[in-house]
């Protein structure tokens, strides 16, 4: 165990939800069950951390480095119109970050995708291959 992970402990909402793609430097990087959209989340490694102010500065740039990189590869990998990003917080307080993929045809657009509809599962042949193309994406992280 890295050292700097000691101590963190993934929400329980958020490890019902998700799967792991990877994890990074600073995040696991998890994909949301959700067949409606591609949508990922970042969540830093650290224990007790709501805010990413809490962070020490050096880790709130890896942060958001991290949050760049999975947001270009999503979007140089998957067409869509446009990236997401959002730390809400208010259900889940774990500091995490929401990165997905929104198209003007989708049902929530172009509105918030948080608290529309139900989510709909993966079932687990999509679960397997999306998770796999995932993984596959290559992050410009230095």
């Amino acid at each position: 165990m890295n050292e700097a992970h000691r101590g963190f402990e993934l929400h329980h909402q958020l490890a019902e939800d998700s799967v792991l793609i990877r994890e990074l430097p600073l995040c696991q990087w998890r994909m949301m069950n959700d067949a409606r959209f591609i949508w990922t989340l970042l969540i830093p490694q650290r224990a007790a951390i709501s805010e990413s102010f809490q962070l020490p500065a050096p880790e709130r740039q890896q942060l958001w480095q991290e949050v760049d990189a999975v947001g270009q590869a999503l979007h140089d990998a998957f067409p869509a119109d446009k990236v997401n990003i959002g730390a809400l917080g208010n259900r889940v307080t774990q500091l995490h970050v929401h990165v997905l993929l929104r198209h003007r045809q989708d049902a929530a657009w172009p509105g918030p995708v948080w608290g529309y509809g139900q989510p709909e599962a993966l079932g687990s042949l999509r679960l397997h291959e999306q998770l796999e193309a995932l993984k596959a994406l290559h992050l410009h992280l230095s």
